[in-house]
């Protein structure tokens, strides 16, 4: 797989640091124009914390690291017609030559292998509920991909218990940041507890670093989404028990589950749970920002760089 990196994504490697940021947030998370506008936010936010956002997709084949102002609202504005690329399907993409998003478990392969350590995210796949069997391939992926992986905890819409408990079995390492709780996406509790936290970006570092010294694979750095933004905890489970009963009816399973489901919380949320990702993907672009500074502070100060 040819990698393709934007400009100041290549000028930067080695000097600054990046954070990796997914393309099917842009391309199928919100509507146009509205997709556009947060993903240049996203950007904004990682390179207010001083690394460089890289936002990730696959244009004719080639896995591009960093887009161009050009190619991002390309890909935003065409997001309905542009297929979903995980890591299991992103051969396929590159084999025929065609544009993909890239989802989290396709992110964080083309990441890696383009040195990026960090990415961030609004909420990983993770077990569903009931006994579908149904199980996202972002939390295989994490078990044997080097990567940091700042997120809200997995998404509300999932077995949350069961979702942690497949982490542990994959050896995702799950650290909870400035929580000892593992968050509910839309809401900053869960009742399950973390073993391990961090307080500040430059703990968290030395915590990742060791992980990866010591042969490890992907973390989750479970960041709750800010208090001032997160939904009241009933008004958000009521609202998913009906989209789940919903997609029950209709019959609604597989890939289409979760657009259909998120796309139905929007609906009997009159819209908050759209701001409430908004703001909490926002949230976890920063704290990923200043992870990987931190990364990068502290490679200089022990004199080596994990790669």
């Amino acid at each position: 797989m040819k990698l393709h990196f934007a400009p100041e994504i290549e000028a930067a490697r080695g000097r600054q640091s990046v954070v990796a940021l997914e393309s099917t947030l842009v391309a199928h998370g919100l509507p146009w124009p509205g997709n556009l506008e947060i993903a240049r936010e996203l950007e904004a936010a990682v390179r207010a914390t001083g690394a460089l956002p890289a936002t990730i997709a696959v244009i004719d084949g080639e896995a591009h690291v960093g887009l161009t102002a050009e190619e991002l609202e390309k890909l935003a504005k065409d997001g309905a017609n542009i297929p979903k690329a995980s890591s299991t399907d992103l051969a396929v993409h590159v084999a025929r030559k065609s544009t993909a998003a890239t989802t989290v478990s396709a992110t964080a392969n083309i990441a890696a292998r383009a040195g990026i350590r960090v990415f961030a995210t609004g909420g990983i796949g993770g077990v569903h509920r009931g006994d579908t069997g149904d199980v996202s391939h972002d939390l295989i992926s994490l078990g044997r991909t080097p990567i940091a992986v700042v997120s809200a905890g997995a998404k509300a819409i999932l077995d949350l218990p069961r979702t942690l408990e497949m982490l542990e079995t994959f050896g995702v390492l799950v650290v909870g940041y400035q929580t000892s709780e593992l968050p509910a996406f839309y809401t900053r509790s869960s009742g399950l507890a973390l073993e391990h936290r961090a307080d500040d970006a430059t703990q968290l570092a030395d915590i990742v670093r060791e992980h990866w010294l010591l042969g490890g694979a992907g973390i989750l750095v479970a960041n709750p989404i800010p208090e001032a933004d997160a939904l009241d905890a009933g008004t958000i489970h009521s609202a998913i028990e009906t989209a789940i009963a919903d997609a029950a009816k209709q019959r609604i399973t597989g890939k289409k589950l979760t657009p259909f489901l998120l796309s139905r919380l929007a609906e009997t949320t009159g819209g908050k749970s759209v701001a409430a990702n908004r703001a909490l993907a926002l949230h976890d672009a920063t704290v990923a920002g200043e992870l990987a500074v931190a990364l990068q502070r502290g490679e200089r100060r022990v004199g080596f760089a994990i790669g």
